[in-house]
């Protein structure tokens, strides 16, 4: 069923038949439903609203059989009982006012204004004075009618109808004729019409009207256009529209859907480095949005048109203020353009901002996208949203968008080559798509060359490096150098220290989009990162000796913490916190320490290659980052070989047997420590030579060679000249014994060994020693003996914050559980063990977990 009431009442079923009563007072009692449609009526008010003039002296039941005929004419389930009330109950859109209200809302102007056929209930209620709601609701209609007429006429005016709108416009003025929307409308069509005088005439009616009889002036807006016409402003001759400024949108895009949904709203600056599509992500949320703002979009490029002010001018004259009119001060012109947009549902979109001081006189309540490489740290209020590299799947994606090609391994190379940088992948899928002959493979041997990479990155005017010589060029000198200085380096990220030794300016990089701020570290450093290509960039004006200067820094920081690690002097032991700290700063900094050990080697740096590699040896064992010791092992060894360093060889020969030891590869371990122990010999070198001998006894030892073990290890012991060397010789020799059953001999050794390591402060070889014992005294069936070692190893590996050696110590104590008889409380233990064995890549250690866990 659908009710009218905006012209006369009707009622029509829902084949269009129509069911209006005919009966006054059920026309009159429906049209007071209607008019309270949703709320409640008791009996008596509608007998008040039926018969006013005759003070309620009609009966209940007389009104109750009103109700009961107009339901069998409506539809006894529209008129309910609620309460001892009654109550229409419509749903959507069965009343024409409500579907009127909604399409106003929606901006449907055209469809809500078929539904106006006359004020509301002029058939019932022909002066309005019946009933109150009456008048209210004509009131309100006349309103929201009057509002849709006008923005209906406003889209014929912009779609360049005005001369089909001059009658209608005429007749709406005289209509109302203090409605000054309708009068401006009136004369933008008649000057678009070419009757620009007339359309001046109309004003000064308007002008003597309200002086006349109401001593105002006309409105602000109304008095802007009436000069724009005086003034002969060209840009009310051609209906454009609203003014949508952005630049085309970027065909393809592809990727950032975490991003797009953020971009629009408030103030929000998106910031990241040079070419990561920044502008292109926020050109393409402006145009997603688009409908979101009828009144326009203003877009400017802030790297084309610097000066504020200027921005400002071509803003205003594109809200429709005329040149005369635009104020010749900054000031003026900000608050006047605040004034123009304050009720406006516009986007403004400022691009490639260079600082806070270009940005501010251009804010207004209005949302405003800004696009910088700087984060714009001053604008108190801001989102701000950082844009990074592509995902692999991301940057592939967009290979294949802007190429045509399908994407396979040579694009998945391709991507690599660009780095996941927004602006080198649509030039390199440019190029495949300009050069159809072309396959992907070419183009990746085109760039493998790192040298010529930069140089094939580029697309008519667009190039990879013309984006980074911009930020480059705007740069200090310091910064400059800072920037070629980085260039030297390959490691993935650095520290802030690095760029301290580097120039100290991390922060101009950062604001000029040539280096990303990548978190602090567990070490609490500041970390920054730079782009592959970017260091190409930085590398084509190399400084002279920055690896050699900042090798010196970094050996004395790596001696420094590495002496916390495997110190041997009891007058300098340290605390248990200046090794945890010197761990933590290891741990942050061991992807760029492995990462200088391999430039030091690529610039003949040989010196400084391996005795970097030889002080990373201890902490590179300590927590099993093998491959990491193997690369640097093999760049040491041919560094030191090519420098002529016997020493430094044979050091570095010692370490890779180490690594074989720690790789359970005994014959190559065995290989590396004898011809290590041979230079180490000629070379006069005693101390040497019996920690080579002591590493060769726990070879033999491993092979199942016990007496040729023991025989070593107990020369180790005779020609120990030093409180750790005594330690360390003891503590494989109790393994020794150990193994070969002499469990009480070997108790006392490693018993020994426990109180030198002690004494040294060497918590870590503590640690290690005490485990060794722990099982040792399992073996001997003294349990309690065995835990307290299990314990006060663990203890130790908790403070040191060594989980692997905290593993290896629960791992003990998982050992002594079962023995304890306690097997849940043995498979809870070994399990945590195996979790960190397993995090940390450590077989040996897996696997032993596992066989306890198979226990049972």
């Amino acid at each position: 069923m659908e009710f009218r009431i905006m012209g006369p009442l009707e009622v029509l079923d829902g084949d269009g038949q129509d069911r209006t009563p005919t009966v006054p007072k059920h026309r009159d009692l429906l049209a007071m439903f209607l008019l309270n449609a949703g709320r409640p009526l008791k009996v008596e008010r509608l007998r008040r609203l039926l018969w006013p003039r005759e003070g309620g002296e009609r009966s209940d039941s007389l009104v109750r059989g009103y109700v009961g005929q107009l339901r069998q004419l409506v539809g006894k389930d529209v008129i309910t009982t609620v309460a001892g009330s009654y109550v229409l109950a419509l749903g959507d859109g069965q009343l024409d006012v409500d579907r009127f209200r909604l399409l106003v809302d929606k901006g449907a102007y055209e469809e809500a204004l078929s539904l106006w056929r006359g004020e509301v209930l002029e058939d019932v209620d022909p002066e309005g004075e019946r009933w109150a709601e009456t008048r209210r609701l004509r009131e309100e209609l006349e309103e929201l009618r009057l509002l849709a007429l006008e923005r209906r006429v406003q889209a014929d005016l912009d779609a360049g109808r005005h001369r089909e709108l001059l009658a209608e416009l005429r007749r709406l003025t005289r209509q109302h004729p203090t409605w000054q929307r309708f009068r401006g409308q009136y004369m933008l069509a008649l000057y678009r019409s070419g009757r620009r005088v007339d359309a001046l005439a109309a004003y000064a009616v308007l002008r003597d009207q309200l002086d006349g009889g109401h001593a105002i002036e006309p409105d602000s807006e109304l008095q802007l256009l009436y000069h724009r016409m005086l003034h002969d402003d060209v840009s009310l001759h051609v209906s454009a529209g609203p003014p949508v400024l952005l630049p085309p949108d970027v065909t393809g895009f592809t990727g950032r859907g975490e991003l797009l949904d953020e971009v629009v709203g408030g103030h929000v600056v998106v910031h990241g480095q040079a070419g990561a599509g920044k502008s292109a992500l926020a050109v393409h949320a402006a145009w997603r949005e688009r409908e979101s703002f009828p009144d326009g979009i203003l877009y400017a490029d802030l790297r084309e048109t610097t000066a504020p002010s200027a921005v400002l001018e071509d803003f205003l004259r594109w809200l429709g203020c005329p040149a005369q009119a635009i104020p010749a001060s900054p000031e003026q012109r900000e608050r006047l353009f605040r004034t123009y947009t304050a009720n406006r549902r516009l986007l403004v979109l400022l691009d490639n901002a260079s600082g806070e001081a270009q940005v501010r006189p251009l804010l207004t309540s209005c949302p405003t996208i800004v696009t910088s490489r700087s984060s714009l740290g001053g604008l108190t209020g801001a989102r701000r949203l950082s844009v990074g590299v592509l995902g692999a799947g991301e940057a592939i994606d967009l290979l294949v968008s802007s190429s045509g090609r399908p994407a396979d391994e040579a694009m998945t190379r391709l991507a690599r080559f660009c780095g996941g940088l927004p602006l080198a992948l649509r030039i390199a899928g440019s190029r495949l798509a300009a050069r159809p002959e072309w396959t992907v493979d070419y183009l990746v041997g085109l760039l493998e060359d790192e040298h010529g990479r930069l140089d094939r990155l580029h697309a008519g005017d667009q190039a990879v490096r013309s984006v980074f010589a911009i930020g480059f060029d705007g740069l200090p000198e310091a910064a400059r150098l800072t920037l070629r200085g980085l260039g030297a380096l390959s490691a993935p990220d650095f520290a802030d220290w690095v760029t301290e030794q580097l120039g100290g300016q991390a922060e101009a990089l950062v604001d000029a989009g040539l280096l990303e701020t990548h978190g602090v570290d567990v070490a609490g450093q500041v970390r920054y990162r730079l782009h592959d290509l970017t260091r190409l960039f930085a590398r084509e004006q190399p400084v002279p000796g920055v690896l050699g200067r900042l090798s010196e820094v970094v050996l004395a920081r790596v001696r420094a913490s590495r002496f916390s690690l495997v110190s041997g002097d009891p007058a300098t032991a340290v605390a248990t916190r200046d090794i945890r700290e010197s761990v933590e700063w290891l741990a942050a900094e061991r992807a760029f320490l492995v990462s200088l050990v391999a430039d030091l080697h690529a610039a003949g740096l040989d010196d400084g290659c391996w005795r970097l590699a030889h002080l990373l040896a201890p902490y590179l064992e300590r927590h099993r980052f093998l491959d990491d010791w193997r690369a640097v092992a093999a760049r040491a060894l041919e560094s030191a070989r090519r420098s002529g360093d016997d020493r430094g060889e044979a050091l570095v020969l010692l370490d890779q047997g180490d690594l074989h030891l720690a790789e359970r590869e005994w014959e190559r371990a065995h290989e590396r420590l004898r011809l290590a122990l041979g230079m180490f010999l000629r070379q006069g070198r005693t101390r040497e030579v019996n920690r080579t001998r002591r590493r060769l006894g726990r070879v033999h030892l491993e092979q199942g060679r016990l007496e040729d073990a023991e025989r070593a290890l107990r020369t180790c012991l005779e020609g120990a000249d030093n409180q750790r060397d005594a330690a360390d010789a003891e503590r494989v020799l109790g393994a020794v014994l150990r193994r070969a059953g002499r469990l009480e001999e070997a108790a006392a050794r490693l018993w020994t060994a426990v109180r030198h390591l002690e004494e040294l402060g060497d918590r870590h070889r503590q640690a290690d020693t005490l485990l060794d014992l722990s099982a040792t005294h399992l073996a001997q069936a003294a349990r309690s003996d065995a835990r307290a070692a299990a314990e006060q190893a663990r203890s130790i590996a908790v403070r040191l914050g060594d989980r692997l050696l905290d593993a290896h110590a629960l791992l003990a104590l998982a050992r002594v559980n079962r023995a304890e008889g306690a097997a849940g409380r043995a498979r809870e233990l070994a399990g945590a063990a195996l979790e960190v064995f397993e995090e940390t890549g450590d077989r040996q250690g897996a696997a032993n977990a596992r066989a306890v866990l198979a226990q049972g």
